[in-house]
C-alpha cells in the first residue's frame, strides 16, 4: 500500500494505492482562490497546500480504509513545478516515510502522466498486462511533450514545446477574448457552438517533420487579429467562432504530430494525458485520426488528466515492484526537472 502526495502547482492531492488499484484519490482544488488574479499565485498556492495537506491526507486514508501503519512506501512529486509548492508535499512525504521507516519515492510529474492513461477499473493484474509500446502526448498549461514509451519504465522524449505550451496558448487566448479564469475550459465550451472554419489561424510547425511544438506565434496571431477587428469578440456568435477556430488550430497540430510520430516509429498505440487532454475537441480529433490509421488510443480519464496523486502512486508502485532504488531522505526537490531523454 502506497501513500502518494501531489503538490506541484495549485491542486493538493493525496492518493492511496494498493496492488494497482486506486483506493482513494482526493483532490483539493484552488481554482476559486486564484480566479481573481487570472492565474496561479505561487505564494497563495503554497499556503493552501500547507492548509490542505493534513485534512486531504486524512480523507484519503479514511476513504481507503487504511492507516499509516498499513503503508509499504510513501511517494510524492519531486518536480517539475513551483518550488515552494513542491516543497510542501515532498518534505511532508519525507517526514512520513522517515518516521515510519518506509521507502520514499520522489516521482517525476511528467513521467507519472505517462501512466495515467493505463489507470482503469480493470482487475489489478490486467491493467498493466495491456501496457504496450506507445507514443504519448503530455499536454498541459506548462508543458507539451511527445514521448516514445518503449516499454514499462522505459521511455525516450521525442520533442517538446520551444516556447508556449498548448495549454498556455489556450489560456492566453481566452484572456485576450475576455473569458474568465480558467480560460481553457470556457473556450472549449464556447467552441462547441462555433464554426471552426470561420477564421483561418496558423498551424505552427505542422509541416515540420520533427517532434517539437511552438504556440507563441499562434497566440500572437490571435492578438493581431483582434487588434485589427476591435469589438469583434463582443458579438456572441463571432466569439464562439473565434474560440472554435483557435481551438481547431491547436488541436490539429497536437493530434497530427502525435499520430505522425506513432506511424514513423511503427507503434500501434497512442496515449494522451495532462490537463489539456480534457479538451473535447482534442479527444475527438485523436480518436478520429487513430481510428483512420488503425491505432489503438488510450486517453487518461478526465479525472486523471489534471494534477493528481493517483498517477504518482501508481508509478511509485511500478518502480517499487521493478526493484528501483528509493529516493534518499536527504534529497531536494527538483523544480526544473526535465524528463530524461
Amino acid at each position: 500500500m502506497i501513500l502518494a502526495l501531489e503538490t506541484s502547482c495549485d491542486e493538493t492531492s493525496v492518493a492511496v494505492i494498493r496492488d494497482g488499484r486506486v483506493l482513494a484519490n482526493v483532490v483539493a482544488s484552488q481554482i476559486k482562490l486564484h480566479a481573481e488574479y487570472g492565474g496561479v499565485v505561487p505564494e497563495l498556492a503554497t499556503r493552501e497546500h500547507l492548509r490542505n495537506l493534513l485534512p486531504v491526507a486524512r480523507a484519503a486514508l479514511a476513504e481507503a480504509g487504511a492507516t499509516l501503519a498499513d503503508l509499504t512506501a510513501v511517494a510524492a512529486t519531486r518536480g517539475p513545478g513551483l518550488p515552494a509548492a513542491l516543497m510542501a508535499g515532498f518534505t511532508s512525504a519525507q517526514a512520513v516515510a522517515f518516521v515510519l521507516g518506509k521507502p520514499l519515492f520522489g516521482i517525476h510529474h511528467h513521467e507519472a502522466h505517462l501512466y495515467s492513461p493505463w489507470i482503469g477499473g480493470e482487475p489489478p493484474a490486467a491493467q498493466f498486462d495491456q501496457f504496450q509500446p506507445n507514443v504519448s502526448l503530455i499536454v498541459s498549461g506548462g508543458h507539451t511533450l511527445l514521448v516514445h514509451v518503449r516499454g514499462e519504465l522505459d521511455h525516450v522524449v521525442l520533442g517538446g514545446t520551444l516556447d508556449d505550451a498548448a495549454g498556455e496558448c489556450f489560456d492566453k487566448t481566452a484572456k485576450l477574448l475576455g473569458l474568465p479564469y480558467p480560460g481553457g475550459p470556457v473556450l472549449d465550451r464556447l467552441a462547441g457552438q462555433g464554426n471552426p472554419a470561420a477564421f483561418d489561424f496558423p498551424r505552427p510547425m505542422l509541416a515540420d517533420e520533427g517532434h517539437d511544438f511552438s504556440f507563441s506565434g499562434l497566440k500572437t496571431s490571435v492578438r493581431y487579429f483582434l487588434e485589427k477587428r476591435p469589438g469583434l469578440a463582443d458579438d456572441p456568435q463571432a466569439l464562439r467562432d473565434l474560440c472554435a477556430s483557435v481551438q481547431a488550430a491547436i488541436v490539429e497540430v497536437l493530434a497530427a504530430k502525435t499520430v505522425r510520430a506513432a506511424r514513423m516509429l511503427g507503434v500501434k498505440c497512442v496515449t494522451a494525458s495532462g490537463g489539456v487532454t480534457c479538451n473535447s475537441a482534442l479527444r475527438r480529433e485523436l480518436e478520429a485520426r487513430c481510428a483512420k490509421r488503425g491505432l489503438r488510443l488510450r486517453l487518461a480519464d478526465r479525472s486523471l488528466c489534471t494534477d493528481n496523486a493517483a498517477m504518482v502512486g501508481i508509478l511509485a508502485e511500478r518502480k517499487l515492484r521493478a526493484g528501483h532504488a528509493p529516493t534518499p531522505f536527504d534529497e531536494e526537490i527538483k523544480p526544473g526537472w526535465a524528463l530524461a531523454a
